[in-house]
């Protein structure tokens, strides 16, 4: 097998509102777009992102319902205090507060308007 891209979608219920979160704040633009749909990227080794809203048709029936929740979207970072200060400067609420664990991980959370959880991590 030869992976050649990762892409993470997700369920949500306002997919311009999750979009808009991720380009003004994490650095992605959107690639692709339609009703109900939009599909994210970034120039450098992070993760694709697909936006789909709840309910919409192209997911199977048992799919249609779920929201993304119980996951976190986490990206390895360097600079990782310049972030959340750069974040908290924009108003976006930190909903983890910066912190180290005894392993050596350094991070913090943000939740956007859907309640996907994005968690900045610097390993030290």
């Amino acid at each position: 097998m030869n992976i050649t891209a990762s892409t993470v979608s997700l369920t949500v219920d306002d997919v311009a509102a999750s979009r808009d979160f991720l380009t003004a704040h994490f650095g992605y633009a959107q690639a692709a777009a339609a009703d109900g749909f939009a599909k994210l990227t970034r120039d450098d080794a992070a993760v694709d992102i697909v936006l789909l809203r709840r309910g919409i048709e192209v997911l199977p029936t048992e799919q249609r319902d779920q929201r993304a929740g119980g996951l976190i979207l986490a990206f390895t970072v360097t600079d990782l205090v310049e972030h959340e200060e750069r974040l908290r400067r924009t108003g976006v609420p930190i909903t983890m507060p910066l912190r180290e664990e005894p392993w050596g991980e350094r991070l913090f959370q943000v939740t956007d308007p859907n309640g996907v959880v994005l968690q900045l991590v610097e390993w030290t």
